[in-house]
C-alpha cells in the first residue's frame, strides 16, 4: 500500500528557506521523498543550508518581491523537472514596533515581502499546476492574523492579507485540482523571532501565558505543512492551521480554577 504520507520525487519550491521554519521545511520534505528547491534572498547561508540538505535539495536565489524573478525560477524548475508539485510561501519579515512608530517605508516593505511576495508566487507557479491538474500551495501566515499583539501591528496586518488571500485562492484553484492552504505559528524560536539568539529554556520561560507553556520549535510547524501537502490532508483547501501551543485559544484568569501556577 502507498504510504499517503510519502512526497515520493514530488517537486516543492520553498521560499525563505536559508533558516528558520523554511530550513526545517525543506528538512521535513526531503525525509518525506521530495525534491526541493531551496530559494531565499540571502545567497550566501541559502548555499550553506543546501549544502546541508545534500543532494534532493538546490539552491536557487530569489527575492520574492521581484515578479521576473519568480517567472525564472519557475521557467527554469519546469525545465529541470517537468512540474512544479509544491509551492510553500514561507519568506516573510517581521518589525516591533508600534503602529505610530512604523514609518510608512517600513510598512510597505512588509507588505512587499509578507504579501506580494505570496501573491507573486501563488500567480506564477499556478499555472503550470492547473496544467497539471494538481498541485498543493501553502502560505504562512501567523497566530498574529488572528490575535494580533501591540508591536506588530504592521506585521498582523501583511498576515491578515495573506489569510484573505489563501481562502480566496481556494475558492479558484479548488475546481482545477489545486488545494490552498494557511499555516499560523506563534511564538516560534527562529533568528527572525529571536534576533538576540536566547537559549531555548530562557525562552520558554516568555511563554507561560501559551497552554503549552513554552515556545515553539521550526520542526513543528515544518511537520505541520508536510502534512498539509501530502495526501493525508487531500480535502483540506482554504483550511487554517494554527500551531500556537493554544496562543489564540483564549486567555487564562488568574486565581479561578484552571489557570497555572505563576
Amino acid at each position: 500500500m502507498l504510504d499517503p504520507a510519502a512526497l515520493n520525487n514530488k517537486i516543492a519550491i520553498v521560499t525563505g528557506a536559508a533558516r528558520g521554519i523554511g530550513k526545517a521545511i525543506c528538512k521535513r520534505l526531503i525525509q518525506s521523498g521530495a525534491i526541493v528547491i531551496a530559494t531565499d534572498v540571502t545567497e550566501d547561508e541559502l548555499t550553506k543550508t543546501v549544502a546541508e540538505l545534500g543532494v534532493s535539495a538546490s539552491a536557487k536565489p530569489l527575492d520574492v518581491t521581484q515578479e521576473n524573478q519568480w517567472k525564472i525560477l519557475v521557467n527554469d524548475t519546469l525545465n529541470a523537472h517537468g512540474n512544479i508539485d509544491i509551492l510553500v510561501n514561507n519568506a516573510g519579515i517581521l518589525t516591533f514596533a508600534t503602529l505610530e512608530a512604523t514609518t510608512a517605508g517600513q510598512f510597505r516593505r512588509l507588505l512587499e515581502v509578507n504579501v506580494t511576495g505570496s501573491f507573486l508566487g501563488l500567480r506564477t507557479v499556478a499555472p503550470a499546476m492547473k496544467k497539471n491538474g494538481s498541485g498543493v500551495i501553502v502560505n504562512m501566515s501567523s497566530s498574529s492574523a488572528i490575535l494580533p499583539n501591540n508591536g506588530t501591528g504592521a506585521y498582523a496586518a501583511s498576515k491578515f492579507a495573506v489569510r484573505g488571500m489563501t481562502r480566496a485562492a481556494a475558492l479558484e484553484l479548488g475546481p482545477f485540482g489545486l488545494r490552498v492552504n494557511s499555516v499560523h505559528p506563534g511564538g516560534v524560536n527562529t533568528p527572525m523571532t529571536n534576533p538576540q539568539g536566547i537559549p531555548s529554556e530562557q525562552l520558554n520561560a516568555r511563554y507561560k501565558f501559551v497552554p503549552q507553556q513554552r515556545g515553539c520549535e521550526p520542526e513543528e510547524v515544518a511537520n505541520v505543512v508536510g502534512f498539509l501537502v501530502s495526501d493525508h490532508a487531500s480535502y483540506c483547501n482554504g483550511s487554517e492551521i494554527v500551531v500556537d501551543g493554544g496562543l489564540t485559544a483564549g486567555q487564562y484568569f488568574y486565581g479561578i480554577p484552571g489557570a497555572p501556577d505563576l
